[in-house]
């Protein structure tokens, strides 16, 4: 069964950084598309960031020169480096891959990415950034 676990959540001081992981498990073949999404408290899920199999990337506005998504050499793991954090960036963090493998990322992701039509979810992990 395909399964995204999910890893480094917790929480920080505004201005620290953390890391987030995802792992891919017990798939014989998948999308190369990775990406991570967030959910604040009474607000939809939004989208983060994306890389695509050849590493390209997309951020959401809010995120940019902040954040950088990035995969391990398998494409196995997905990380999300979270820099200069800001309490509005308190949210479930939710991983996410998308279920087709035709995918490759476009400039404009972040405002619509369900061009990559569905995803397989993680579990979410929690990221609470305090003044």
């Amino acid at each position: 069964q395909f399964q995204l676990v999910e890893s480094g959540g917790g929480s920080v001081q505004a201005g620290g950084s953390l890391r987030l992981s995802c792992e891919a498990t017990r798939v014989s073949y998948r999308s190369k598309c990775m990406a991570w999404f967030r959910q604040a408290p009474g607000k939809a899920r939004e989208a983060v960031a994306a890389i695509d199999g050849h590493r390209s990337t997309a951020y959401a506005d809010s995120v940019k020169g902040r954040f950088t998504i990035s995969k391990s050499a398998d494409q196995n793991i997905v990380y999300l480096h979270m820099n200069s954090l800001k309490t509005e960036d308190t949210a479930v963090y939710y991983c996410a891959q998308a279920k087709t493998p035709a995918c490759s990322i476009v400039p404009h992701w972040a405002e619509d990415p369900y061009i990559w039509v569905d995803y397989y979810w993680g579990q979410g992990t929690q990221v609470t950034v305090s003044s």
